[in-house]
């Protein structure tokens, strides 16, 4: 594992009805681009239905410094990538994401 390893990390709102679908469409588009690109160790897309007929759906990515980051997202890193498709499916399309140094990681996921 590199030295630094950052996480980028971004969410949106999704009508609760249209949430799978548009993880599929996230996964076939941006995660695509984020697999293939270099310095990417990995992602998730995650779900959390929010109660009030929405649902917040997540992606982070883990790259191997900012560096990878910029490659993949350009010349201004913390704004968030969208493409026009996404604008029939989001309620909320924030501008910005997050990045983060990751201190500390031990993870698996093992089928019980």
């Amino acid at each position: 594992m590199p030295d630094e390893v950052i996480l980028r990390r971004w969410s949106g709102t999704v009508p609760t009805e249209r949430a799978q679908e548009y993880a599929h469409y996230v996964a076939e588009t941006g995660i695509e681009e984020v697999e293939t690109s270099e310095g990417n160790l990995g992602h998730q897309i995650m779900l959390r239905d929010l109660g009030d007929g929405t649902t917040e759906i997540t992606t982070l990515s883990w790259w191997t410094d900012m560096d990878a980051v910029r490659t993949f997202a350009g010349d201004e890193p913390g704004r968030a990538r969208y493409y026009t498709v996404d604008d029939i499916y989001l309620v909320s399309k924030p501008d910005f994401v997050e990045h983060h140094v990751v201190v500390s990681h031990e993870y698996s996921f093992r089928r019980r």
